[in-house]
């Protein structure tokens, strides 16, 4: 900045600048038109994407009121009251990195979905691998890069895929970018203030983009069931396995005890009194055995419907109208005002020179 005798700023002569500015305006002229066109080929030539989102609020596993004000106090100041008392590995802290995890991912693959038209019917991998719209250059610029990039295909899965052999930690090239572009186009967050989880997807197609937020928001709910209740189901197996057992042997001795309480009907030796005494006495440890063990079973099953949360959806996923992006008319304003800028310092530097 210039200074005068005092070694004060000098004053901006905004008069001199414009003056400068106007003697080339050919630059103006000719650079801002330039801009103009190659600005909307670009943006005009990238496909348009909708957005929705749903949100849901699940039900905590320790019965406290998902909005009470002393856990909203301590969201506030990043802690987390639910975590810190409970006893879960995966807290809704951690639902978000649920879309980062190729096995979740994966169940994606086979959903079936429809465009707006009704015309197309695929899944939603297919959709992906093979219905997507580009920009007119990007076909070129990947076959040049393929020709000086040579890349690896990488590990194809022991079976294919729907199959129960198919492995989703090991893909090849092509299934690994549609896997990618699925973890894209998918987002969950969870807000640690409100407890409210939501799921935002973005697609090229409006009804594709409800569909697959509908599908991730149920497989999410059905992720969130299962953890909950994985404890509890393997009790109820166990019990089952037991009721079973603890069943079967009281059949056992008690067909046995018939028989020989049959086989002896006019016998009257105290041996054999004494015999049934003990068949019978057995018969009832088994039974007491077997309805101890059913009351447990009974217990364990009515557990899994206890730690079954309860999810309310606050708001559900619409077919979006109007498309999220890219914003055409923004970013060809936002590319002339750049270029304004950068030409207005050019010139000005130049000046200076």
């Amino acid at each position: 900045m210039e200074t005068d005798n005092n070694n004060r700023p000098a004053p901006i002569d905004l008069g001199k600048i414009f003056k400068t500015l106007w003697k080339r305006k050919m630059y103006f002229i000719i650079i801002l038109p330039i801009v103009f066109i190659l600005s909307c080929v670009y943006i005009f030539s990238k496909p348009r994407f909708y957005k929705t989102e749903m949100k849901l609020a699940p039900e905590l596993n320790n019965g406290k009121s998902l909005g009470s004000s002393l856990g909203s106090l301590a969201s506030s100041f990043g802690f987390d009251l639910d975590k810190m008392q409970g006893n879960d590995a995966i807290t809704p802290l951690l639902y978000p990195e649920l879309m980062d995890d190729n096995g979740f991912v994966y169940s994606l693959w086979s959903v079936p979905v429809a465009d707006k038209t009704d015309t197309l019917h695929t899944t939603y991998y297919e959709y992906l691998e093979k219905h997507q719209k580009c920009a007119w250059w990007e076909p070129t610029t990947e076959a040049i890069r393929k020709f000086f990039v040579k890349e690896e295909e990488g590990i194809v899965g022991t079976g294919k895929a729907g199959t129960s052999h198919f492995n989703p930690y090991k893909l090849s090239k092509k299934q690994n970018d549609v896997t990618d572009a699925m973890k894209g186009n998918i987002k969950i967050s969870f807000d640690k203030k409100t407890y409210v989880i939501t799921v935002e997807v973005k697609d090229q197609d409006p009804l594709i983009c409800k569909t697959i937020a509908d599908t991730v928001a149920q497989k999410l709910q059905r992720f969130i069931t299962d953890y909950r209740t994985s404890k509890a189901r393997i009790d109820v197996t166990h019990y089952q396995k037991l009721s079973d057992k603890a069943m079967a042997e009281y059949v056992a001795i008690r067909d046995k005890y018939v028989r020989f309480a049959d086989a002896n009907t006019d016998v009257i030796l105290e041996s054999v009194k004494a015999k049934l005494e003990d068949m019978e006495n057995d018969m009832q440890l088994k039974y007491n055995a077997y309805t101890t063990i059913q009351t447990q079973l009974q217990m364990a099953k009515a557990k899994v419907q206890e730690q079954t949360p309860a999810f309310t959806i606050i708001k559900g996923a619409d077919v979006p109208i109007k498309p999220a992006g890219p914003k055409r008319v923004i970013f060809v304003l936002a590319m002339m005002i750049l270029s304004t800028f950068v030409v207005t310092g050019w010139i000005l530097v130049k000046g200076k020179s």
